[in-house]
């Protein structure tokens, strides 16, 4: 079993990712600012910041493979990407790294334009998404020793509308993933399905892919 780590592990995309890698007997620890009242038993929680990355690396002595789920939001904003950077570069060589971006990187069909460039796209979220396409830019041109993972949900993918768990889910390489109707939707369950697939079956390495239904 690996041993995983996943920052930001009390949010939406992160306490998915924990429950679903404890379901498959993994050792994990969960890192956020704060502990929750409610945990996922069997996992291991840590009070960690992303902003802090001396402090994290050190808690994290020994993980195997780290996933960060925290998005640049609210006071965030501006602060993911460096930090994320910062924290690549501080890791040992062969930590896997995993980030949980958003929809906004993926292309709107086979060579086309991204979903954030498109005028559709709700203001508000442009600086988030372009911070997290901004972390898969850093992971591109970083250490090429360096070996990463990088995920695009579907567009409809949030807390607002979290489904169930089918363990069912399609992968779309840098193209979002729509339905026959045109929908992009993926449950916060099977993402997370498809994140710990990646993980114990690595197919995406130093690569990005969309997930969906």
């Amino acid at each position: 079993m690996t041993r995983i780590a996943v920052i930001g592990g009390t949010g939406y995309a992160g306490r998915n990712i924990v429950a679903e890698a404890v379901s498959r007997g993994h050792t994990v620890v969960s890192v956020a600012r704060s502990v929750p009242a409610e945990r996922v038993e069997g996992a291991t929680y840590l009070e960690g910041n992303i902003l802090d990355v001396p402090s994290l690396v050190s808690e994290l002595e020994g993980v195997e493979v780290i996933v960060s789920t925290v998005p640049a939001r609210g006071d965030m904003v501006g602060k993911v990407r460096p930090s994320t950077a910062e924290l690549v570069a501080a890791l040992p060589g062969d930590v896997r790294v995993g980030v949980i971006g958003g929809a906004g990187g993926s292309l709107i069909a086979e060579g086309g334009s991204r979903l954030v460039d498109q005028d559709s796209f709700t203001e508000e979220y442009k600086p988030e998404a372009l911070e997290a396409i901004g972390i898969l830019e850093d992971l591109q041109v970083g250490d090429a020793s360096r070996d990463w993972f990088y995920v695009h949900p579907a567009g409809a993918f949030g807390v607002w509308n979290p489904g169930e768990r089918t363990g069912s889910y399609r992968i779309g390489g840098d193209v979002l993933v729509t339905d026959a109707e045109g929908s992009s939707y993926i449950s916060g369950a099977d993402l997370a399905v498809a994140v710990l697939d990646e993980i114990e079956s690595p197919k995406h390495s130093r690569a990005r892919f969309t997930v969906g239904y």
